[in-house]
């Protein structure tokens, strides 16, 4: 079916991201496998081409589009080279730009906004803890002011960018009574004193992604860096959850449709007793339910771009989006890696690195469990 909410501006952008991507991303792909890490240049080459301040003010640097289709193609054709270059980006560019842009005062935005739009600063959002996960009430990261600075102490993990990340948006407790509504967001730049990371984490997939922990040992953050009010962090990261969660299914379903797509021409030329292996009935029926899946789940994130663009879409609708896609992406993956049957199994084939790559989507920006529980509770239950 048609996908009717991209005009022919959002195209011309398309193409731009295509050609940035042939030009300096495909022949690139195994270095950054190698490295664990997107590099640097790619990141300056992103901001000459004006990717990374889709939602930043021009008189920062940034393109100001206030349109979030354009950050649904650049999320989709990133997803179609590689889960884990939409994952670094989309932090970047979908997740972070929105606590700078509006949470910031006039002093860190010139600061930081610049090079965030050039790619000379690369940024991370530090939310989830060990032990925590999902729950960002039960922050045991502590912030304790003293005159000027706070002092900040605790460990963050399964940072993207982390290990990388010039500029880390920290949520912190600030006022231990209070619970969640005693959270404060901090930015923790590379180079404060005490501030130290882990080692790249090794992952069971999305492996160029450099993923990391992060420690705090008397960090002392100027309060200067106080992002948005002290003690309203939680109710600054609720309110911009759900366009992580929308980016999130976004590169899902971009993901799984790139895949599937060689799928099928693999169907059509991989022979089996005499024929194409996509011509038996099974595997045509199994292609004809994953289409039908991906094209249905679609449309309804389609329907939540338009939502978000026009300032309506519900925690609650982001929270579908977000589980559904996670879960027809890793549906159709699976069958993807059965349908090339023992070559779906070797690391030198997309599909296989694809299929470890989706496995975490179901888990991160909010596990689909927890999608389903803020789901319930909507109903009343």
């Amino acid at each position: 079916m048609k996908r009717r909410m991209f005009e022919a501006d959002h195209e011309a952008f398309r193409a731009s991201v295509r050609e940035f991507l042939h030009r300096h991303v495909h022949p690139r792909t195994d270095e950054f496998i190698e490295a664990a890490a997107i590099p640097r240049d790619m990141w300056i080459e992103a901001g000459k081409q004006g990717f990374l301040g889709l939602e930043i003010p021009e008189e920062y640097g940034g393109g100001e589009a206030r349109d979030y289709r354009y950050n649904t193609v650049l999320a989709e054709e990133l997803a179609k080279v590689t889960a884990a270059l939409s994952s670094c980006l989309g932090i970047h560019t979908d997740i972070v730009a929105p606590y700078l842009v509006d949470l910031t005062t006039e002093w860190q935005k010139r600061r930081w906004l610049p090079g965030f739009c050039s790619g000379e600063i690369v940024t991370a959002i530090g939310m989830t803890e060990p032990g925590g996960g999902s729950d960002l009430a039960a922050l045991r990261t502590t912030a304790v002011r003293d005159g000027d600075t706070w002092v900040l102490n605790g460990s963050k993990t399964f940072i993207t960018n982390g290990y990388s990340a010039d500029l880390v948006v920290v949520a912190a407790r600030t006022s231990p009574e209070k619970k969640a509504h005693g959270i404060t967001l901090f930015g923790v730049e590379s180079g404060m004193e005490r501030f130290t990371r882990g080692r790249k984490l090794d992952k069971v997939g999305q492996t160029e992604s450099d993923t990391a922990e992060l420690f705090f040992d008397n960090v002392r953050v100027p309060h200067a860096h106080v992002i948005g009010e002290v003690d309203q962090g939680f109710a600054h990261m609720m309110e911009r959850l759900p366009q992580e969660r929308l980016g999130a299914a976004v590169s899902n379903l971009a993901h799984a449709a790139q895949i599937l797509t060689e799928t099928i021409e693999y169907t059509k030329q991989r022979k089996a007793f005499g024929q194409a292996i996509g011509s038996f009935q099974y595997n045509k029926f199994l292609l004809a339910e994953l289409v039908t899946q991906l094209e249905v789940a679609q449309a309804f994130v389609d329907q939540a771009v338009m939502a978000h663009n026009e300032g309506e879409l519900t925690a609650v609708d982001a929270a579908k989006a977000k589980w559904w896609s996670a879960q027809v992406q890793n549906d159709v993956l699976d069958a993807c890696v059965q349908l090339h049957g023992g070559y779906g199994f070797m690391n030198e084939y997309r599909v296989a690195r694809a299929w470890r790559d989706a496995r975490v989507t179901k888990i991160w920006a909010g596990s689909n469990e927890i999608m389903k529980e803020l789901i319930g509770r909507d109903l009343g239950l």
